[in-house]
């Protein structure tokens, strides 16, 4: 009877410690940040050493993948993965298209009237919700409604 309390004992300690290793990736992964102002670059690796890969603008939005000092390595709409200085990013919720010629509207209905049309991948600052509608803001200052499986 005491051995099998042991397994017991042994089985469920070595499940723990698997969750509470695989725990922190799982809240990084979670974690969203965008760019807060201006142009961000984005790198190969954790610092201004590495080659830039690509340029974003203000509100790209990106999911935290690593944290190495004060260099995030993260993951965009795209799966596309980047280092960037966390003095670059802030906690502003946004988002960014993933369809071409998206539709931005006057009013949160399919009825009101366009606004203006975004290609994949332009970011936005969100201002906030009505129903499966998001109010959205350019860096540009352009303001209108997205519908939500318009953007990532």
């Amino acid at each position: 009877m005491k051995r099998i309390n042991i397994i017991i004992v042994v089985k469920s300690i070595a499940a723990i410690m698997a969750v509470l290793l695989i725990l922190p990736g799982l809240i990084f992964a979670q974690e969203r940040l965008c760019v807060k102002d201006g142009i961000a670059n984005m790198r190969s690796g954790p610092g201004t050493n590495h080659d830039v890969l690509w340029q974003v603008e203000q509100y790209h939005p990106f999911t935290i993948v690593e944290k190495k000092g004060n260099w995030y390595k993260v993951k965009d709409f795209e799966n596309d993965v980047a280092w960037i200085h966390n003095s670059l990013l802030g906690s502003i919720e946004s988002v960014i298209t993933k369809k071409d010629k998206c539709i931005v509207r006057s009013e949160p209905t399919k009825d009101g009237s366009k606004l203006f049309t975004a290609e994949k991948g332009v970011p936005f600052k969100v201002l906030g919700r009505k129903g499966n509608w998001i109010k959205i803001e350019h860096a540009d200052s352009d303001i209108g409604w997205i519908y939500k499986t318009l953007v990532w």
